[in-house]
């Protein structure tokens, strides 16, 4: 990676004024430098030396560092409720119908609940809360986002 250093830390700090989503990942500097020099490197050695890089340039420019906070759930708190499309064949028809998922989970233990129903509507959201609770046993004692 020395030779080569220059090059990258230059792209890292064009990178902290990208937006978020536009920014370069060491998978992307990787495929940048076997186009740009016909040079293959391990992903792991270009994923170290950019980790290492993408802190010290933080700190020379005085960026904030991106942080991770490990969440830590109390048992039976917290609860996650989602709701998604999934296609299902009924009756054993060719064509599939489009219905709707809707899923309650435990944030603590990951125990899930799902439920497929034909709408997405607030009767259905209510009875996939219902059914939950009820197959769970109990209502979760903080929040469900």
């Amino acid at each position: 990676m020395e030779p080569f250093k220059e090059t990258v830390d230059q792209w890292l700090r064009d990178a902290l004024e990208a937006p978020r989503k536009q920014r370069h990942t060491a998978k992307r500097i990787g495929t940048r430098m076997e186009e740009e020099f016909g040079v293959t490197l391990a992903n792991t050695t270009v994923r170290d030396f950019v980790t290492v890089r993408r802190r010290v340039i933080a700190d020379e420019v005085e960026a904030p560092r991106e942080a991770f906070l490990t969440r830590h759930n109390a048992l039976g708190a917290d609860a996650e409720v989602d709701s998604g499309e999934v296609w299902v064949r009924l009756g054993g028809r060719e064509e599939a119908v489009k219905c709707h998922l809707f899923a309650f989970r435990l944030a603590y233990s990951g125990k899930a609940v799902h439920r497929i129903s034909r709408s997405q509507g607030q009767q259905a959201f209510f009875e996939g809360h219902v059914h939950a609770l009820n197959t769970l046993g109990g209502v979760p004692a903080g929040q469900a986002r």
